[in-house]
């Protein structure tokens, strides 16, 4: 029998990214992840990039803003359609700060950026939000790719931290804070109705 991690897996791993009104560009793993949220925004995937987040702990990979920014804006992204969402600390609430963004300004689609080990619990997360303000917005998971797995990136072996996010899940799920595969698969069936 197929486990809920597994339904989890396959799903969020395989997510029909369509027209998003905006890349969530999570921060955190350094400079990674920016790249993804200006290649999406270069194709035309999205219309802007939202860089989530407001740590600075260089040893954990967060870096602030003003070091990420200039290198989106240095590949052709205007300033208007970079925003900074600074009030988050952690994923949960990047999730509350960028779900109530896009329900202020009218967003109905997200593409959520974040490195393939934090995926899973990324989007598990921003959907707990999604659905808990039944917004309607329908969440697109868009991951980086092509990132090695046993190098160091200078905070620790991606493997390694896939183990830890996978203990997270757990953790943050007993406590409510994430979507359940229920969840998740019947989130998926009526987005992809959408279609």
């Amino acid at each position: 029998m197929i486990t809920d991690r597994e339904i989890i897996l396959a799903i969020v791993d395989n997510d029909c990214l369509t027209h998003s009104d905006a890349a969530i560009l999570l921060e955190g793993d350094g400079f990674f992840r920016f790249q993804k949220a200006v290649d999406l925004y270069k194709k035309g995937t999205v219309d802007r990039i939202v860089f989530s987040g407001n740590i600075i702990d260089k040893d954990y990979g967060s870096f602030p803003y003003e070091e990420v920014a200039p290198f989106i804006l240095g590949q052709g992204v205007p300033e208007k359609d970079l925003i900074h969402e600074d009030k988050s600390r952690h994923t949960r609430e990047q999730a509350v700060e960028v779900v109530r963004m896009a329900m202020e300004r009218g967003w109905k689609r997200l593409a959520l950026v974040a490195s393939h080990e934090h995926q899973y619990r990324a989007y598990l997360t921003f959907l707990r939000e999604v659905l808990d303000t039944d917004s309607g917005i329908l969440l697109y998971n868009a991951p980086v790719r092509n990132l090695n797995w046993f190098v160091d990136s200078g905070w620790g072996i991606r493997f390694d931290r896939l183990q830890a996010e996978f203990e997270r899940i757990e953790k943050y799920g007993a406590l409510g804070h994430l979507a359940t595969a229920r969840e998740v698969i019947e989130y998926q069936r009526w987005k992809e109705s959408l279609l």
